[in-house]
């Protein structure tokens, strides 16, 4: 793919769920994606690093300490000490034994449940052409012939460029906290097809600077309505939310409840 994508059609839905269901559920867990589609979400966003011998798992963090019953830098453990870490029960007990999941359990679960997938590739520091590469060989196998194919995006340029020259036929997304010099540039240089800011950066300058570019507009992590609505009304393409139990992403221009959230759920951010 080549920035001139941005021209075609889409293949995404404009709303997106965070880590598999925001907060409702222990993130980047297969419980969190259960529960997420559960509340009619369609497009789930994932963190994505490497285990000590190249299993690709989901983990937000470098370290295992706050979401799992493990210590240390969560890249040093082999797959099968981390396939058996509580990763659910910091969140509630109900969720006791939750384990961290695979790539491709999560890819089987996406395919089996027709979801789409926005794969962060997270690195363990250290690893990131490497994590980039491995995820996107990974990304490819588990998707061949799917109709359409995982996004993948990091804040690391150098994971990116791995994963542009190991599937290059993915798309790809640069991850932006902030306007950094040469951002635009750099995602020529990786061919991504979108870049995907913190929401509190866009503007309609940006946007029109983005668009002129021939790239796609997302915005992450949007959990207050009245922004959601200023984003919408900007002309994302995507906006990624902890908020699926508000947000109904059957809405594609506008911001309305999901008419799967439970009637005492509480409203606001």
């Amino acid at each position: 793919m080549s920035p001139a994508s941005g021209a075609q059609p889409w293949p995404y839905p404009r709303w997106v769920a965070h880590r598999g269901a925001g907060k409702l559920a222990p993130e980047n867990t297969l419980a969190a994606f259960r529960l997420g589609h559960a509340h009619g979400w369609r497009m789930f966003e994932c963190d994505v690093k490497l285990s000590a011998d190249g299993v690709p798992f989901l983990l937000h963090d470098a370290t295992l300490e706050r979401t799992t019953k493990g210590q240390g830098t969560a890249g040093q453990w082999p797959w099968a000490e981390l396939a058996r870490l509580d990763a659910g029960s910091w969140l509630a007990p109900a969720y006791a034994g939750e384990p961290i999941p695979t790539l491709q359990t999560i890819a089987r679960f996406c395919l089996d449940h027709d979801s789409l997938l926005n794969i962060e590739i997270k690195p363990t520091p250290g690893t990131e052409r490497q994590t980039g590469e491995v995820v996107a060989q990974a990304a490819a196998q588990l998707w061949q012939g799917a109709a359409v194919p995982p996004l993948l995006s990091s804040f690391q340029p150098e994971s990116l460029a791995g994963a542009q020259a190991t599937a290059p036929a993915l798309p790809r997304a640069l991850l932006l906290d902030s306007l950094w010099e040469g951002w635009l540039d750099t995602a020529h240089k990786l061919d991504c097809v979108a870049v995907v800011c913190k929401y509190t950066l866009w503007d309609a300058a940006l946007v029109a600077r983005t668009r002129a570019a021939g790239l796609r507009c997302l915005c992450y992590t949007v959990n207050d309505a009245s922004a959601a609505q200023d984003l919408l009304a900007l002309g994302l393409d995507g906006l990624i939310t902890d908020r699926v139990d508000f947000f109904d992403p059957s809405q594609a221009d506008s911001v309305a409840v999901n008419p799967h959230a439970a009637p005492d759920v509480k409203r606001g951010t």
